[in-house]
C-alpha cells in the first residue's frame, strides 16, 4: 500500500508574504492625516481599477460555453453560497468563549466570498482535472459573488460591527465594484488585446492595487488602536477554526460529487473550486462593506484562510498527480446476430 508522503517543506506563497509585509508596514508606518486621506482615495481608486480588469478578462463567449455543464457549475455554487455560509452560521456558537465578535464577523464574511480562479485553475490543471469546467466555475462563482455576498453581508451581518446596508454602501458598492466591472464587460472588445499582451504586468497591478487596500485598511486600524483585540492565542484558535473548515468542505465536495455521479476529472474540479474563497474579491469587497479599522479585523480570518488552503491544496493536488487515471472501457467488438448474417448472404 503507497504511503502518503507530505513535502518537507510546505510552501509559503510569495504573494502572502508580500501581505504580511504590508501589514508589518502599516504596524511600523502607518498612514496618517494627509497621507492617510491620500492613501484611502488610491485605494479606492485601485479597487475600481481591480474590478474593470476583472471584466474586461472575462470572456462572454466562454461564460455562454459552460452553461453547458450546469450541474458542476451549480455544485460549485451550493458549496460556496450554501455550505460555506451555513458553516460560518453555525460558528456562532464559539462567540464570545472561543471567538471574539469581530473575528467571528470576519469568518462568516470569509464563508460568504465566491470562490477563487487563478488558483483553483492551477491545482486542478496539476491533479489532471477539467480545466475548462474549472474556468467558468471560478468566472461564474465571481461575477455571481458581486451580487450575493454583499447581499448576504446585509442580512447576516447588518447591524453588526458597524456593517449595514444604508444608501451610502449600496452606492459604494455600485460605484466601486459592479460599474467598473460592467465598464469592463462593455469595452472588452477594445481592451482585451492589450490586456493579453500585458498579462504579466497586469498582473502585478492587480496584486499591488490589493497590497495599497490592505495598507490604507490595516493602518486606519492601527491608528485605533485596534489590534489589542487579537492575542496571538486567538490567532492559534482562530488557524485551527479554519483548518476544520476546510477539512469539512474538502471532504463535502469529495463525497459530494462522488455521489452525484460526476466523473473524475469533474470531481476534481468541485473539490478545488468549491472549497477555496478569493483573497483577491475579499480584501476590496471588505473594504466597501466595513469601512476602515473594521476592514482590517474582517480580512485577517480571509488572510489566513487563504495561506492554509494553499498549503492544503498543493498537497492533495500533487498526491492525485501521482494517482492513475482509470482506464476506459474497451468497446465490444460488433457481433452479427445470425438473422443479419443470412440477410447479408442473400
Amino acid at each position: 500500500m503507497p504511503r502518503l508522503r507530505f513535502p518537507t517543506r510546505l510552501p509559503l506563497d510569495p504573494y502572502i508574504a508580500a501581505l504580511l509585509g504590508t501589514v508589518l508596514l502599516a504596524a511600523l508606518l502607518p498612514a496618517r492625516g494627509p497621507a492617510a486621506t491620500a492613501a484611502g482615495g488610491a485605494s479606492t481608486g485601485a479597487v475600481a481599477l481591480l474590478f474593470f480588469l476583472y471584466g474586461a478578462r472575462l470572456s462572454t463567449r466562454e461564460a455562454m460555453d459552460g452553461l453547458k455543464h450546469w450541474r458542476l457549475h451549480l455544485t460549485v455554487l451550493c458549496c460556496t453560497f450554501v455550505l460555506f455560509p451555513l458553516l460560518g452560521l453555525a460558528a456562532r456558537v464559539l462567540v464570545p468563549y472561543v471567538l471574539t465578535p469581530q473575528l467571528y464577523t470576519g469568518l462568516l464574511f470569509l464563508c460568504l466570498l465566491p470562490s477563487t480562479i487563478q488558483s483553483s485553475i492551477a491545482f486542478t490543471s496539476i491533479a489532471r482535472g477539467n480545466v475548462a469546467a474549472a474556468i467558468c466555475a471560478g468566472s461564474f462563482s465571481s461575477l455571481i459573488g458581486l451580487l450575493v455576498t454583499p447581499l448576504f453581508a446585509a442580512l447576516l451581518l447588518g447591524g453588526s460591527n458597524g456593517v449595514g446596508f444604508s444608501a451610502g454602501s449600496v452606492l459604494g458598492i455600485v460605484l466601486q465594484l459592479l460599474v467598473p466591472f460592467l465598464a469592463g464587460q462593455v469595452l472588452r472588445p477594445l481592451v482585451a488585446g492589450f490586456i493579453a499582451r500585458h498579462k504579466k504586468i497586469l498582473g502585478y497591478v492587480d496584486r499591488g492595487s490589493i497590497l495599497l487596500v490592505v495598507y490604507a485598511a490595516f493602518s486606519e486600524g492601527m491608528v485605533q488602536g485596534i489590534w489589542h483585540q487579537v492575542t496571538p492565542l486567538r490567532l492559534v484558535v482562530l488557524l485551527a477554526i479554519e483548518g476544520l473548515l476546510l477539512a469539512t468542505m474538502l471532504s463535502i465536495t469529495s463525497y459530494g460529487a462522488r455521489r452525484l455521479g460526476f466523473s473524475r476529472g469533474d470531481r476534481i474540479t468541485i473539490v478545488f473550486c468549491g472549497s477555496k474563497k478569493s483573497l483577491a474579491s475579499g480584501l476590496p469587497m471588505a473594504t466597501v462593506l466595513f469601512g476602515g479599522p473594521q476592514a482590517a479585523l474582517a480580512v485577517l480570518p480571509l488572510m489566513l484562510f487563504h495561506q492554509l488552503q494553499l498549503m492544503v491544496c498543493a498537497v492533495i493536488a500533487k498526491r492525485w498527480s501521482r494517482t492513475p487515471a482509470p482506464p476506459r472501457r474497451p468497446q465490444r467488438p460488433h457481433v452479427e446476430a445470425p438473422a443479419e448474417v443470412a440477410s447479408a448472404r442473400a
